[in-house]
């Protein structure tokens, strides 16, 4: 489990395809307190921690399945890109932001954006599937980022991005047309859920 609460922009340093797709990812996490199958958060994707070593910097490997890369964004990773990371979260935490899995629902894509004083409005397009549980100051995991919906209008929401989320993760890179990891929020899953049978 984590909060949301990205603690580190790792960068991919190396993809290999080896029938499931291997990624080293640079971390200034301390490496000797992670120990191999140790689940760390990768831009949302929870992920099992295969190797660690420190040349030419800390780094982590990672192995993902086909049917992940298929569900998330891991597909367009590239080389020298940034990732959010978080490690899993340890009883006794703080939970600053809210429960997250690790386990993306699907792909948003960034549909709009427009800068607000120092902040930045971003709209994202959720899939069809996805878009009921999405409701105004609720929450969602976008790239593994715990944030608050501004406004709901169909499929599409609002976010916006104050300058210290922008600099402490990966939004400050957003650009229009990223797809981007989704996980909704788990207690409006049992909430629709409820209902549907309610």
């Amino acid at each position: 489990m984590f909060t949301g609460i990205v603690t580190d922009i790792g960068t991919i340093l190396e993809l290999e395809q080896r029938g499931d797709l291997r990624a080293r990812i640079g971390t200034r996490y301390d490496i000797s307190g992670i120990d191999i199958g140790a689940s760390i958060a990768c831009n949302g994707v929870c992920l099992t921690v295969i190797a660690l070593g420190q040349e030419p910097q800390n780094w982590f490997d990672v192995e993902i399945s086909g049917e992940t890369v298929g569900a998330t964004n891991v597909g367009g990773w590239t080389v020298g890109q940034g990732l959010n990371l978080e490690r899993a979260l340890k009883v006794g935490d703080e939970l600053g932001g809210h429960i997250v899995s690790g386990h993306v629902d699907g792909v948003a894509e960034v549909v709009g954006m427009a800068d607000e004083g120092d902040s930045t409005r971003v709209t994202f397009r959720a899939p069809d599937s996805l878009a009921k549980f999405i409701a105004p100051k609720g929450s969602v995991a976008l790239n593994g980022t715990s944030l608050t919906v501004n406004e709901v209008d169909g499929r599409d929401f609002g976010i916006n991005f104050i300058p210290h989320t922008k600099t402490a993760t990966t939004w400050g890179q957003v650009e229009m047309g990223d797809l981007i990891n989704l996980e909704i929020d788990t207690m409006a899953r049992y909430v629709a859920r409820l209902r549907e049978y309610g």
